[in-house]
Order: structure tokens, then C-alpha cells, then sequence
């Protein structure tokens, strides 16, 4: 086929890869709007809008502005990093199971915070936030270094899960020997365990934000190798790519966007690992355009269970890590018995 038939074609798939990314633009969109008005008190559309461009200091006013805007920033914020985070780490390990917990984030994240309550007294959201984040970039750093011990070049998809599931479990164990000598580091931990974006302030999203950038930063930086290593590593070599460089960028940017999510809204389950099956048949395996459309995806399915949890029991509400191991578990099942899972 000549080089002048090829463009047209080109031409073609990067119009529909763009009007898919249009399309799920507006579907985060859509799940944002439903965020800001669908709660126990339900507040229309143009009181909603009215709100956020003209406030006048009424109730409607001071619910959207307070508590419902930050709680939907934040939803976008973590269910983009999570998406992202799931795509890497699903295509560093080639492993179509994986999610970003597979690299110690979510036990090192709970450990920490655990810790810091007994010996420190911490008690302040920002300082869980904090001492969770730390938790997470040790434990992440410390699976990669574990997976490269007696390697060359770099820790493998196999020696990372490995390594992963170790310091996951040792760190498990030692968090739930923790709760049982303090009932407040039980309180907290039994509720980030659920997982929830509800109750933080304005406040938290500037925390958080510069790492989850940095981390989106990073990914996009390591697409084009993860492209070349999914083609497998000596080929990745031939083609001249640094595979401990690739690892390490790969692990530093799932580290980044899964700690800094996991610190602010506990452990979400599902995210991480459903979003990149949703995506691939609409992206293919080139992660140009599969880390963008997960996280588009990810914040859509992050605000809807969100918007789901809050009128499916009033006056209360579940928790947005309910509703997403409940939508999530028979949605994968249902997906892997349906389509042959596809090979990475």
C-alpha cells in the first residue's frame, strides 16, 4: 500500500479517535452536572448554575459552593488519576488483572496513616493526607526496588507483581495489628477503607493537585515507550529505549496518581482495574490515546457510582467504595465472560 493511500486513512482514525475523546469530554461533563445537583437535597440545574456564577448566600447557594463542588473536584481529580494509573499498570506488568494497588500503594498508604495515629496522635484530615501519600511513595518505591533485586536492566512485569504482593500483604497484616490497639485509628480506618470522596474541603484539592499533575505528566511522557515495550523488551531495546528509565518512569507516575487519590479518598476498588477493559476497544493498545480516554472514563464512573451512593439510601448515603464494588465486581465478571480478554 503506498504512502498516499495510508494518509487518508491515518487522517481517518485520528478524526475518530478525536471524536471519541470529544464524546467522553462531554460524558465527564454530563457526570459533573449530575455531581453538583443530585444529592439528599436535590437542587435544579439553574439554581445549580446560579450558584456557581451569581450566589446570592442562600442554602442551595452555600450547599453547591461548600460542599458539592469541592466533593465533585475531587471525584474528577481521583477517578482520573486512578484511570490512569490502572492503564500503566496494567501495561507495565502486562498483566490485564492488574491495578495499581499491585505495587503496595493502597496498604502503604493505610499503614502509614494507621502509624501516625498511635505514635504521633495525628487526628487532622491533611495530616492523614499526608502521612498517606509518604506511605504510599515508600511502599511503591520500595516494591521497585525489591523487583530489581537479582535483575538486570530493570525490574520485570514478574518480579514487580511478586514484589508487590509481598510488601502488600506483610504491610495488610501489620495495619490490621495496628487497629486493634487504638479505637480511634479503627474509626479512621474502617472509613477510608470504604473509600469516599465526601467531606473534604477546597483546602485538600491544593494538596493533592500538584502530584497528581506531575504524575499526569509523567504519563503521558512514558506512552510512547510503554508503546515500544508492549512489543516486547528486546525489541523495545532494538527500537533504543532505556527499559530500566521506561520502569521507572512508569512506576514513579502510577505512584504519584494512585497515592495522591488513595491518600484523599481511601481505597477505591475497581477503578484502577475495569477502566482500561472499557477502554481498549475503543482506543486500541496505543497508549497515546488509551491513558487519556482512562481517564476521562475513570472520572465519569468515579462521579456516577458517587451520584448513585447518595440517593439509592436517604437520608444517608453509601459510600462511593461501596457502590463501585458493587457495580464493579459483576460488571468485570460479566466482562471477562463475555470477550476473550485481550493479550498484552
Amino acid at each position: 500500500m503506498t504512502a498516499t493511500a495510508i494518509a487518508p486513512r491515518l487522517q481517518g482514525v485520528r478524526r475518530r479517535r478525536l471524536g471519541v475523546l470529544l464524546g467522553l469530554l462531554a460524558a465527564v461533563l454530563v457526570a459533573v452536572a449530575l455531581s453538583i445537583a443530585i444529592g439528599s437535597k436535590p437542587i435544579p440545574l439553574a439554581d445549580s448554575w446560579h450558584a456557581l456564577t451569581a450566589p446570592t448566600g442562600s442554602v442551595n447557594d452555600e450547599v453547591i459552593r461548600s460542599l458539592r463542588i469541592p466533593r465533585t473536584i475531587i471525584g474528577v481529580l481521583a477517578g482520573v488519576a486512578l484511570g490512569v494509573a490502572g492503564a500503566l499498570m496494567q501495561g507495565h506488568t502486562r498483566n490485564p488483572l492488574a491495578d495499581p494497588g499491585l505495587l503496595g500503594v493502597t496498604q502503604g498508604a493505610a499503614f502509614a496513616m494507621i502509624g501516625s495515629i498511635i505514635l504521633l496522635g495525628t487526628s487532622s484530615l491533611l495530616a492523614y493526607i499526608w502521612f498517606g501519600l509518604a506511605g504510599a511513595l515508600i511502599a511503591s518505591v520500595g516494591v521497585f526496588a525489591l523487583g530489581m533485586v537479582g535483575g538486570r536492566g530493570g525490574p520485570t512485569p514478574v518480579t514487580l507483581a511478586l514484589a508487590g504482593t509481598a510488601v502488600s500483604a506483610l504491610l495488610h497484616a501489620l495495619t490490621s495489628a495496628l487497629v486493634l490497639l487504638d479505637e480511634q485509628a479503627m474509626d479512621v480506618f474502617r472509613f477510608w477503607q470504604s473509600g469516599s470522596i465526601a467531606g473534604r474541603g477546597a483546602e485538600v484539592i491544593w494538596q493533592v493537585l500538584p502530584f497528581i499533575l506531575v504524575g499526569l505528566v509523567l504519563a503521558l511522557v512514558n506512552a510512547p515507550a510503554l508503546n515500544a515495550l508492549s512489543l516486547g523488551e528486546d525489541v523495545a531495546r532494538g527500537l533504543g529505549q532505556n527499559i530500566a528509565m521506561t520502569r521507572a518512569v512508569g512506576v514513579a507516575a502510577v505512584t504519584l496518581l494512585s497515592g495522591a487519590a488513595v491518600a484523599v479518598c481511601g481505597s477505591l476498588a475497581f477503578v484502577g482495574l475495569i477502566v482500561p477493559h472499557l477502554v481498549r476497544p475503543l482506543s486500541g493498545t496505543d497508549h497515546r490515546w488509551l491513558l487519556p480516554y482512562s481517564g476521562l472514563i475513570g472520572a465519569a464512573l468515579l462521579l456516577l457510582a458517587d451520584v448513585i451512593g447518595r440517593v439509592v439510601a436517604p437520608p444517608g448515603e453509601l459510600e462511593v467504595g461501596v457502590v463501585l464494588a458493587l457495580i464493579g465486581a459483576p460488571f468485570f465478571i460479566a466482562l471477562v465472560r463475555r470477550r476473550k480478554p485481550v493479550r498484552l
